[in-house]
């Protein structure tokens, strides 16, 4: 009966502290993103509707 060898080998610390940083880096730029995501649609949709109210004086003053 053969006994089945299980290599298991540890992270380096080096390896372990490019993980977290991978990790840090992944977290930030998600939260960046969807800080931006929120921020670019509120800044678009301001956008959009002071377009609308000039339009909509420019219209009014003219008739």
């Amino acid at each position: 009966m053969a006994i089945l060898k299980i290599a298991v080998k540890m992270f380096n610390f080096s390896q372990y502290l490019g993980f977290l940083l991978f990790l840090t880096v992944l977290t930030i730029g998600f939260w960046l993103m969807f800080f931006l995501v929120g921020f670019v649609s509120y800044w678009v949709g301001g956008a959009t509707w002071e377009r609308f109210k000039e339009r909509k004086a420019k219209k009014n003053q003219s008739v």
